[in-house]
C-alpha cells in the first residue's frame, strides 16, 4: 500500500510540483493550502509523513507543527520555507519537525528527504521479533528500557514518547554507551547527511532528551556534556 503524504503549501505551483513528484515515486497525496486546514487534517487522519510549509494563511508551520505535537500527533514533518535563516532552522525542529528545507529546493532533493526519514521511521518500527529475541534487543540503562525495534522506551514502568528523531538520537547513543561522540558524529549518524554543519540541532536535540529522561535536566546524570568534546551516555551513580 502507497504511503500517504499530506502537503501543506498555500503555493499552487509548489503544490503540483510536489505532488507531481511525490507520486511519480509511489506516494498517495493529499493536499492543503491553509495552515488551520492543514493541522485539522494532519488530527483526524493518518498520514505517514507531513511535508509542511512554514508561512501559511491562518496558521503558520510552526504553530501547527507545535500543537500537533501538543495534541501528540508524531507524524513525521519536513518543513519548508523561503527562509534561510538559522533561528528558523533551529526553532522548527526545536518544535518538533525531523528535518527542514529551504526553497527553492530540487523536487530530485525532497523526494530523497522524504525517502530518507520513512526509511528511519521504517526500521525504528519494523520486524516482529520472538519474546526471547526482543528480550535481547533492548538496553537498559539506569531505569531506562529502550527497545529499539518496538519503537518504545520506559522509566521506571512508565512509557516515554519521542519524535522519530529524539528516538533515533537516544538510541544511537545507547548503542555506543559510555562512548564520548563528538557532534558530528552524531550529526552524520542519526541526520544521513550534513545539516548545512550546524552541529546547533544536535544540542536542540539532547536537551529534549535531558528533559524527558532526567529528573534534574539542569543536572543530567544520564546525558553528560563532555566539555570540547562532546556527548556521551552513561550508567547514573544515582538511582535514577
Amino acid at each position: 500500500m502507497a504511503k500517504r503524504i499530506l502537503v501543506v503549501d498555500d503555493e499552487p505551483s509548489i503544490v503540483t510540483l510536489l505532488t507531481y513528484n511525490l507520486e511519480q515515486a509511489g506516494y498517495k497525496v493529499v493536499s492543503e493550502n491553509d495552515g488551520r486546514a492543514g493541522f485539522d487534517r494532519a488530527k483526524s487522519e493518518t498520514f505517514d509523513m507531513m511535508v509542511l510549509d512554514l508561512m501559511l494563511p491562518n496558521m503558520d508551520g510552526i504553530d501547527v507543527c507545535k500543537q500537533l505535537r501538543q495534541e501528540k500527533v508524531f507524524t513525521p514533518i519536513l518543513m519548508l520555507t523561503a527562509k534561510d535563516e538559522d533561528f528558523d532552522k533551529v526553532l522548527g525542529l526545536e518544535l518538533g519537525a525531523d528535518d527542514y528545507m529551504t526553497k527553492p529546493f530540487s523536487p530530485r532533493e525532497v523526494v530523497a528527504r522524504v525517502r530518507a526519514i520513512l526509511r528511519r521511521v521504517d526500521h525504528e518500527q519494523a520486524g516482529e521479533r520472538s519474546e526471547e529475541e526482543d528480550e535481547k534487543k533492548h538496553f537498559a540503562i539506569g531505569k531506562l528500557m529502550i527497545y529499539p525495534d518496538h519503537y518504545e522506551v520506559y522509566q521506571r514502568d512508565k512509557r516515554l514518547t519521542f519524535t522519530p528523531k529524539e528516538f533515533e538520537l537516544l538510541t544511537f547513543l545507547a548503542s555506543n554507551k559510555g562512548r564520548v561522540l563528538t557532534r558530528d558524529q552524531l550529526l552524520n549518524a542519526v541526520w544521513d547527511y550534513e545539516f548545512v554543519g550546524d552541529t546547533r540541532i544536535v544540542d536542540v536535540h539532547i536537551s529534549h532528551l535531558r528533559e524527558k529522561i532526567e529528573r534534574d535536566s539542569k543536572k543530567p546524570v544520564y546525558i553528560k556534556t563532555i566539555r570540547g568534546l562532546g556527548y556521551k551516555l552513561e550508567e547514573p551513580r544515582t538511582d535514577e
